[in-house]
Order: structure tokens, then C-alpha cells, then sequence
């Protein structure tokens, strides 16, 4: 399993700051009592004491050089303007504690990883950029394109299928070998994603002959992956129950540890 990034420390760290200044301003002007529907049954206040808790589990994890798992506090009480202003603290909190580590940081991560501080700025900024998503839903649907950088994007979906479901905790599975291939029409990337009773094998090539391929623009297809737009958003060839599947079985708790 290849974890390596494309894309710099330094960019993820600086797209994690974009996103989480950007997923403020989006649950301010929605409103607290705003429904998320990226995350049924969850109002913006949800959305955001979920994210300041993992900014600042995170955040400690890195500053603290915690070399084991340490569970996140509770969720905060605070509401209203209190609460946005303890977001925008957690946030300021992991962007330095990201900004101030040296690059051979020690410290835990939740998948093997050849760097730890590239895994956590990595993992930061697309959880963050998912969430802004959710956060816009709360002002309209998400059909506008722009909300994820393309480069940035298509190393979202590498890190989700080269990581996440390359690893024994993914439920995308299949009684039958089948093959999904995912194609960034924009930046060109392709990956192949080999289906079985076991985890997914992932290959950054477009060799062989597919059952269902999804394709379109890199930022649609990072956020149809994540299961934040529906199956029509890009563009679905062959056996569309492939594409169902992923939805059903592709969820991951990417903080679950918190």
C-alpha cells in the first residue's frame, strides 16, 4: 500500500487552514439550528463541536508527541457565538501545532504511515474539506464547482483509496472478483480498484477491463467518494450496482478514533 502524497506538507497544511476559515464562515451564515443534509439528523452545531473535537484531539496528538492512542474530550456544550469562536481557536490550534513540528516528528497515527506529520496534515486537510462541504450543503446543494481544488482533490481520493480501503477496515467487498476504476477527467488520474471477499486492492492504472467505472472532474468525484453528492453527479458506465455498493459499503469513520 502506497501512502506517499503528491501534494507537499506545506499545501495540506495551508488547505486545512483555507477549509476550516471557509467552514466557519458557511455555518455562520447558514445558522446554527441550519440542517446539514450531507449528514442527516445533524443541525451545523453538530457539524461543528464534531469538528473542533477532532481539531484538537489531533492538535494534541501532535503537539503533545503522543506516541499512543489518547481518546478526544467530549463533545463541547457551547453554542451560539461562543461556539464558533471555540472552532476557530481548535482550528488555530492544529494549523500551528502542524506549522511548528519538525519534519521527523514521532507520534501516533491511526494507519501505517512512512511520516507522521505528513500523515496528520494529510488526514486534517481532508477531513476538514469534506466537512466545509457539508457545511455548504447547509446553504444550497453542492452542485457548483470550485469547493476542492482539483490537485488537491484528486490526492483526497488517492489517500481514500490507496489508504482508507487498501486496509483491512474497508467493507467494500465483493463475493465475486469485480473491478471498479475511478477517472479524473480533469487532472487525468486513474485507479483500479480490484473488488474480492477481501480488502480492495488498489492500482494507480487504468490496465484491464472494468465492470463499472466512474468518472468526471477530480473535486466531484472526491465528494461522491466520500458519499457527500449522488451517483448521477459524475458520470456511471457499466454495472451501476458497483457504484451502489460503494455508497453502501465505503463509509469510514476517518477520526474514529476520537
Amino acid at each position: 500500500m502506497d501512502t506517499t502524497s503528491t501534494v507537499s506538507t506545506g499545501t495540506h497544511i495551508d488547505a486545512l487552514e483555507a477549509a476550516g476559515r471557509a467552514l466557519v464562515q458557511a455555518s455562520a451564515t447558514a445558522g446554527l439550528d441550519a440542517e446539514v443534509p450531507t449528514c442527516p439528523g445533524w443541525q451545523i452545531r453538530h457539524l461543528l463541536r464534531h469538528m473542533t473535537k477532532v481539531h484538537r484531539w489531533a492538535a494534541a496528538t501532535v503537539s503533545g508527541r503522543r506516541t499512543s492512542y489518547h481518546p478526544a474530550g467530549a463533545d463541547t456544550e457551547l453554542d451560539g457565538d461562543a461556539l464558533l469562536a471555540y472552532v476557530r481557536e481548535g482550528h488555530a490550534l492544529l494549523v500551528g501545532a502542524l506549522r511548528d513540528a519538525p519534519e521527523d516528528l514521532e507520534c501516533w497515527t491511526f494507519l501505517p504511515v512512512p511520516s507522521p506529520l505528513a500523515f496528520w496534515a494529510r488526514r486534517q486537510a481532508y477531513e476538514t474539506l469534506v466537512h466545509r462541504a457539508d457545511a455548504a450543503s447547509a446553504l444550497g446543494p453542492l452542485d457548483a464547482p470550485g469547493l476542492v481544488d482539483p490537485a488537491l482533490a484528486t490526492d483526497g481520493i488517492d489517500e481514500l483509496l490507496s489508504v482508507f480501503h487498501s486496509h483491512d477496515l474497508s467493507h467494500v467487498r465483493t463475493e465475486r472478483p469485480r473491478t471498479l476504476r475511478v477517472r479524473a477527467t480533469d487532472t487525468g488520474r486513474v485507479w483500479t480498484v480490484r473488488l474480492s471477499p477481501r480488502a480492495p486492492l488498489v492500482l494507480p492504472s487504468a490496465e484491464g477491463p472494468a465492470d463499472c467505472e466512474l468518472s468526471g472532474p477530480a473535486d466531484r468525484l472526491f465528494l461522491l467518494l466520500w458519499n457527500r453528492l449522488p451517483q448521477n453527479a459524475v458520470t456511471v458506465t457499466g454495472d451501476a450496482s458497483l457504484a451502489r455498493l460503494w455508497r453502501e459499503k465505503s463509509p469510514v469513520d476517518a477520526s474514529r478514533r476520537a
